[in-house]
C-alpha cells in the first residue's frame, strides 16, 4: 500500500513539474485558430488561389444571385459552401474607408456578409476597420482655431466657422477641393431643377475623403457663439442642393435606398457601430471613441441619407438626415428609433461639443489595457463668403450647447499631448471576430501554492 501510494506520489510530482516548465496555452488572438483580418481586397486573391475556396465563393455568389436567404439556405450545396468560407480569410475581412479599392472591397464584403443575416437587421456590422486614431493633433489644432486658453473675450468675438474656411483656404488641396464642390452644387440646371444632385453629392464624398479631418472637422463641428456661425456650419454642405428636397421621405424608405447601394450602407452600418449611443460608457460613444463617431458622421455626407444640422441655433446640437416618420404604419417605433440616433444621440453630440471645445475625454484606471487593432426645414439663406465677419450681425447670444463634457464630470484633455484613453474590461473583443475570450479565461500553467497543497496533502497521507 505504502509503494503504491509513493508511485503515485512521484508521478504526480512529475506531472506537476512538466506543467509548471511548459509554456502557457495560448491565449487571446490566438485562440481557436484566429486570423488577423486582411483587406477583402487581398483576402479575395487568397480565396482565389486556393481551388476549394476559389470554387466554393464562386458557388454562393450564384446563390445569392436573385434569391432571399431562406431561399439560398434551402439548398445544400449553398449551405455547404457557406460554411467552408466562413473558415477562409473572406470571413473576416474588413475595408479602410478611403482606400484605392474601397468599392471593390465592400463589394466582397456584403458578397459575404449578406447571406448570414436573417432579413434586414436594424444595425448591421461595420465592413470597415476598427478607428483606434484618436482627435490628439486635430483637437490641438481646433484649440488654437476655437480659442481654447485665449483671452475669452477674444475668444467670445471669435467666428470660428469662419476662420476654418480661411484656414480651409490656405490649404491647396483643402481649397480645390471645396471650391469644386461649392461650384457644383450651386450650378442651377433649370428654373425647376435647382442643382444637379448625383454630381453634387460626389463632389461632397471626394471633398471629405480626400481632405485630412484638420480642415474639414473644423468646417463641420466648428463651435459657435451666435446664430450668424452657426448658419455658416449649417451651410458647410450647401444643404439647398446636398440635403433639403420638396418632401420628406419616410426615414425607413430612406434607409432601405441607402442599403441597395454597397457605399451608403456601409458608411450607415459604420456610423452605427461608432456613434450609437450607449449608456455603459462615461461618453455615451460605444467605445469612448469621439474621432471614430466624427469619421463615420462625416463619411455619411453626399449619400442619400446625408444628416445635417436642422436649423442655424447656437443653444443646442440637432443634426438629422432629410427625412421624417410620417407614413411609417405599424413600422413607427422601429422609424422613430432611427431618426433618434441622430436627433437624440448623446455620443454624437457629445462628440461635436467635444471638438468644438478643442478637448477630449480622459478614462484613467487603475491597470488600462491596451488593445491593437489590425485597422425643421428652414428657409434657404445664400452661402456667407470667407472674408465677412458675422459674428455679430445678428446679436451674440450665450451658448449651452447640450450638456457640456464638463458637466458630465469628464476630465478635459487640455496637455499638449494626446492623453489616451482607456477602460477597464471584464471582458474584451477579439478584432474582426464575434468571439468574446474573458481576460483570464483559457488553461494556465499550475500555481506551485497549489501543487505544494497537494503535495502535503498526500505525505500525510503516507505518514497514516
Amino acid at each position: 500500500m505504502i509503494l503504491a501510494n509513493a508511485f503515485c506520489l512521484f508521478f504526480f510530482l512529475d506531472e506537476t513539474l512538466r506543467s509548471l516548465a511548459s509554456p502557457s496555452s495560448p491565449q487571446g488572438p490566438e485562440l481557436h485558430g484566429w486570423r488577423p483580418p486582411v483587406d477583402c481586397v487581398r483576402a479575395n486573391e487568397l480565396c482565389a488561389a486556393e481551388s476549394n475556396c476559389s470554387s466554393r465563393y464562386r458557388t454562393l455568389r450564384q446563390c445569392l444571385a436573385g434569391r432571399d436567404r431562406n431561399t439560398m439556405l434551402a439548398n445544400k450545396e449553398c449551405q455547404a459552401a457557406l460554411e467552408v468560407l466562413q473558415e477562409s480569410p473572406l470571413y473576416d475581412c474588413r475595408c479602410k474607408r478611403g482606400m484605392k479599392k474601397e468599392l471593390q472591397c465592400l463589394q466582397i464584403y456584403w458578397s459575404i456578409h449578406l447571406g448570414l443575416t436573417e432579413g434586414e437587421e436594424f444595425y448591421e456590422a461595420s465592413p470597415y476597420e476598427p478607428v483606434t486614431a484618436r482627435l490628439s493633433d486635430i483637437f490641438r489644432l481646433a484649440s488654437i482655431f476655437s480659442g481654447t486658453g485665449a483671452d475669452p473675450a477674444v475668444s467670445a468675438k471669435s467666428n470660428h466657422c469662419l476662420d476654418a474656411a480661411k484656414a480651409c483656404n490656405l490649404n491647396d488641396n483643402c481649397k480645390k477641393l471645396r471650391s469644386s464642390y461649392i461650384s457644383i452644387c450651386n450650378r442651377e440646371i433649370s428654373p425647376t431643377e435647382r442643382c444637379n444632385r448625383r454630381k453634387c453629392h460626389k463632389a461632397l464624398r471626394q471633398f471629405f475623403d480626400r481632405v485630412p479631418g484638420e480642415y474639414t472637422y473644423r468646417m463641420l463641428f466648428c463651435s459657435c457663439q451666435d446664430q450668424a456661425c452657426a448658419e455658416r456650419r449649417r451651410q458647410t454642405i450647401l444643404p439647398s442642393c446636398s440635403y433639403e428636397d420638396k418632401e420628406k421621405p419616410n426615414c425607413l424608405d430612406l434607409r432601405s435606398l441607402c442599403r441597395t447601394d454597397h457605399l451608403c450602407r456601409s458608411r450607415l452600418a459604420d456610423f452605427h457601430a461608432n456613434c450609437r449611443a450607449s449608456y455603459r460608457t462615461l461618453t455615451g460613444c460605444p467605445t469612448d471613441n469621439y474621432q471614430a463617431c466624427l469619421g463615420s458622421y462625416a463619411g455619411m455626407i453626399g449619400f442619400d441619407i446625408t444628416p445635417n444640422y436642422v436649423d442655424s441655433s447656437p443653444t443646442g446640437i440637432v443634426v438629422s438626415p432629410w427625412c421624417s416618420c410620417r407614413g411609417s404604419g405599424n413600422m413607427e417605433e422601429e422609424c422613430e428609433k432611427f431618426l433618434r440616433d441622430f436627433t437624440e444621440n448623446p455620443c454624437l453630440r457629445n462628440a461635436i461639443q467635444a471638438f468644438g471645445n478643442g478637448t477630449d475625454v480622459n478614462l484613467s484606471p487603475k491597470n488600462p489595457s491596451f488593445q491593437a487593432t489590425q485597422a425643421p426645414r428652414v428657409e434657404k439663406t445664400p452661402s456667407l463668403p470667407d472674408d465677412l465677419s458675422d459674428s455679430t450681425s445678428l446679436g451674440a447670444s450665450v451658448i449651452t450647447t447640450c450638456t457640456s463634457v464638463q458637466e458630465q464630470g469628464l476630465k478635459a484633455n487640455n496637455s499638449k499631448e494626446l492623453s489616451m484613453c482607456f477602460t477597464e474590461l471584464t471582458t474584451s473583443i477579439i478584432p474582426g471576430s464575434k468571439r468574446v475570450v474573458k481576460p483570464n479565461s483559457g488553461p494556465r500553467r499550475a500555481r506551485p501554492s497549489a501543487a505544494l497543497t497537494a503535495v502535503s496533502f498526500l505525505m500525510l497521507k503516507l505518514a497514516l
